[in-house]
């Protein structure tokens, strides 16, 4: 296709910090913690790096522009690029990263996604403010979620208890895959009865149905094709992205039914285009998908075409998700048991990816057999905005 940059440059190596309640570092602390993993894996150090792009949304926190990433990580003198793009603010900042050094302009960068987010003392559902003043307003992202599901379950025609048992499954796969997970915050296991009759935090969503706060960093490290393997045996390539922004907010737009997404569409297409994929529900091996409530998960399934439209209940009954399914998806434990400091996310989710591809994933139940190809995903906004990355473990 025109303007692919398939098996152009390759990641030889990532970071990730532990996640959780981190009030025992700072934000500095978090973005050092995950580099020097990823300068460790690479055999490489920050003389190495020629540029550094950044993902993260606390300005008032860490200062104006890149000043974390060079006061932190002492990157003298380089271009370091900063964007603050909701949720997907670490894909961005790899995908600008990888788009960068397919250019040819660079050689070696970094990509880095941090968030200090318990130390904002935000709380994680909002405080009745809108991202427009003319076309929303008192908008919490629960409240949002909710309609989603609410709606879903309509048009579907299940129940209330139907419904919120459905998207329940998916707390408790998650949860199952997050206590094996070390990095992750929560490693706690949770029964599909205390998950439907956990606290209601917006209708029909309850407590165990929505990702935590947490604190945590993640990073890349890329170069081009052709110097990767003088790195590392195995490095990961970018098969294909897609990142699609949606005008105006979907959900005030008449005709917009909370189930079929621009973003969401348009981007995995387009990723599965330059990939090459003609049916990701067969020939994806894994997949980091952005839960920030299950609902969204369960739309993802059929927006992303792992599942048929309105087939998802079927393949969530039957486990296709799990890990021990046909394709399995957020097996890390993903948002659910992470927590979501946001700039981090998307370079954590592609953590994950990177490290099932290379068959060195931290706890050996998690590990998928033979993996070749993996996807990870962030979905930001009211929602308007998603970005995805497609990886594979052979060069083309």
């Amino acid at each position: 296709m025109a303007g692919t940059i398939k098996d152009k440059i390759a990641i030889i190596g990532m970071g990730c910090t532990q996640f959780g309640e981190r009030w025992d570092v700072g934000t500095e602390d978090l973005a050092i913690e995950a580099v020097y993993e990823a300068y460790e894996d690479a055999g490489i150090g920050p003389d190495d790096i020629q540029a550094c792009w950044l993902g993260t949304v606390s300005a008032p926190l860490i200062g104006i522009g890149g000043t974390i990433a060079a006061n932190a990580l002492k990157l003298n003198n380089i271009p370091i690029i900063r964007n603050e793009n909701w949720c997907a603010s670490g894909h961005i900042a790899l995908l600008e990263a990888c788009m960068a050094v397919a250019s040819g302009v660079f050689d070696t960068v970094l990509a880095l996604g941090v968030e200090k987010l318990k130390d904002t003392g935000f709380a994680g559902l909002g405080t009745g403010r809108g991202m427009s003043p003319v076309l929303e307003a008192r908008r919490t992202s629960p409240g949002s979620f909710g309609m989603i599901a609410t709606r879903y379950f309509e048009q579907h025609g299940l129940s209330i208890e139907e419904g919120k048992a459905l998207i329940g499954k998916i707390a408790v796969k998650n949860h199952d895959n997050g206590h094996l997970t070390p990095k992750a915050h929560f490693h706690n296991k949770v029964t599909l009865e205390k998950v439907v009759n956990a606290p209601m935090i917006a209708w029909p969503l309850g407590l165990f149905d929505c990702c935590g706060n947490s604190d945590g960093a993640a990073c890349a490290i890329i170069t081009r094709k052709d110097l990767a393997k003088s790195f590392r045996p195995d490095p990961i390539y970018l098969k294909g992205f897609g990142i699609a922004m949606d005008a105006l907010l979907p959900h005030v737009r008449p005709g917009f039914d909370w189930m079929k997404f621009g973003a969401l569409m348009t981007s995995s297409q387009k990723a599965y285009e330059m990939a090459g994929i003609k049916n990701p529900r067969e020939e994806l091996d894994v997949a980091e998908v952005h839960d920030c409530f299950t609902i969204t998960e369960l739309v993802i399934y059929e927006n992303f075409g792992f599942s048929q439209w309105g087939k998802a209940r079927e393949d969530i009954d039957s486990g296709f998700f799990t890990r021990q399914g046909g394709l399995p998806v957020n097996i890390d434990g993903g948002l659910k048991c992470f927590g979501h400091p946001v700039g981090a996310s998307g370079l954590r989710m592609t953590y994950e990816i990177y490290k099932q591809l290379q068959q060195k994933v931290d706890t050996p139940e998690r590990q998928i057999k033979n993996p070749r190809l993996g996807l990870s995903h962030t979905f930001g906004g009211p929602p308007q905005l998603s970005a995805v990355a497609i990886l594979g473990n052979e060069p083309g």
